[in-house]
């Protein structure tokens, strides 16, 4: 099943068929493979670690094709990616990765998130961390994350438990709601994460107001969930039947919108990756290329925050 960002992503990429602008895309991305750009890669302040930007989400792994999810997985570090984020509330997720991981053979090859459930009880101790081990099928989880912050208090010392007894690198928590901002805060401010994980795009930059200074403040890792828009504001629709600025794929080797949202994000000092929906090989091809190359600097986040801000819509 097709989350409405695909379908939507789709038309785009349709229209822009109709118009040449995927012939001239494919020019780029022939130029590009002539001269391989460097991949971006940003560092986890807690130990220096270094990761690439661009990830993949997994929120429709549970009822995507499991065969185009593994030709995704299989190819996905050779185009330089590492981090798949996913979580217990994603239906069959993490069972989906956990058997494709094993079948491919290459989980070393990737920098493993999940988070514990979306909602309801997690009184149940350790038992609601082991259950994710079980499903993804591994011994050791890279980055263990609170889901939209549903049960700080009774997971925290479980998690300190985890990451002391080398099970899970790295601790972290999440939202994807504006409104749970001050929440995130909180929890952060009384409790040492090394990741947060919150809603972040060019066409919703709140985030940029008070969490991610925050983060940066306390030296934490930042995932961004959503980047290309959700719950009403994906942002596709918006530049359908445009191509993308001309000084953006002169000066920052932006190919197509997907790249345009990414880089913007990757761009930003706080944050250390970012992770779109990814269910076949074509988008993942596309959000890898995000992932390479130059990024904006100041003056030029400032001009591609003009440019969207004036679009219609």
């Amino acid at each position: 099943m097709s989350t409405d960002t695909d379908i939507l992503r789709r038309r785009v990429i349709q229209a822009g068929v109709a118009t040449g602008v995927m012939a001239a895309a494919s020019r780029a991305f022939a130029a590009a493979a002539a001269k391989p750009l460097a991949p971006v890669l940003k560092t986890i302040p807690s130990t220096g670690e270094k990761i690439p930007a661009v990830g993949v989400g997994t929120n429709a792994y549970g009822t995507e094709d499991p065969a185009e999810l593994k030709r995704v997985l299989t190819a996905m570090p050779g185009l330089g990616g590492a981090v798949i984020d996913t979580a217990r509330g994603y239906g069959e997720s993490e069972v989906v990765i956990g058997r494709l991981l094993a079948e491919i053979g290459n989980r070393d090859r990737f920098f493993l998130a999940t988070k514990t459930p979306l909602a309801g009880s997690v009184a149940g101790g350790t038992a609601v961390l082991d259950e994710s081990f079980r499903r993804l099928q591994v011994s050791k989880i890279d980055l263990l994350q609170i889901h939209n912050l549903n049960g700080v208090n009774d997971l925290y010392p479980h998690f300190r438990e985890y990451k002391s007894a080398g099970k899970i690198r790295y601790m972290g928590i999440t939202t994807s709601q504006d409104g749970q901002y001050d929440g995130l805060i909180d929890a952060v401010t009384k409790n040492k994460f090394d990741f947060l994980q919150v809603d972040y795009s060019i066409g919703n930059r709140s985030a940029a107001d008070k969490v991610l200074p925050l983060a940066q403040e306390k030296g934490m890792g930042v995932l961004i969930n959503v980047p290309f828009g959700g719950r009403g504001r994906t942002m596709f629709p918006r530049v359908a039947g445009k191509t993308v600025p001309e000084w953006v794929t002169q000066e920052l080797d932006i190919t197509s919108w997907a790249q345009f949202f990414l880089k913007y994000i990757i761009s930003h000092t706080a944050v250390t990756a970012t992770i779109p929906g990814t269910t076949t090989v074509a988008y993942l091809e596309d959000n890898q290329q995000g992932g390479h190359g130059r990024l904006p600097n100041a003056a030029q986040r400032k001009k591609m925050e003009e440019f969207w801000d004036a679009l219609p819509g």
